[in-house]
């Protein structure tokens, strides 16, 4: 099974999210992409991203609260292919 892909339409950047223990946030730092952030659990909300396609997981529900089409890469992982507003 091949892995999600994650696009930032903004940049038309792409890369494959690598299945394991680590968040959406982790991936896009490894990639160089800057994102705000500021708790890591889901609590503050800093990093809310918009997300244009796809489905996202969350490793624990999330506490601050988001909108419809949004999503927190500091606790969520991607099921299949997605695309974010960054």
């Amino acid at each position: 099974m091949s892995q999600p892909k994650v696009k930032l339409r903004t940049s038309g950047t792409q890369f494959e999210f690598i299945e394991g223990q680590q968040t959406l946030l982790e991936h896009l730092e490894i990639n160089q992409v800057q994102v705000e952030y500021q708790c890591r659990s889901g609590y503050c909300g800093s990093c809310r991203t918009r997300l244009l396609k796809g489905r996202v997981a969350y490793h624990n529900k999330p506490l601050a609260l988001i909108q419809d089409g949004e999503i927190l890469p500091c606790c969520c992982i991607p099921l299949v292919d997605i695309e974010l507003e960054i």
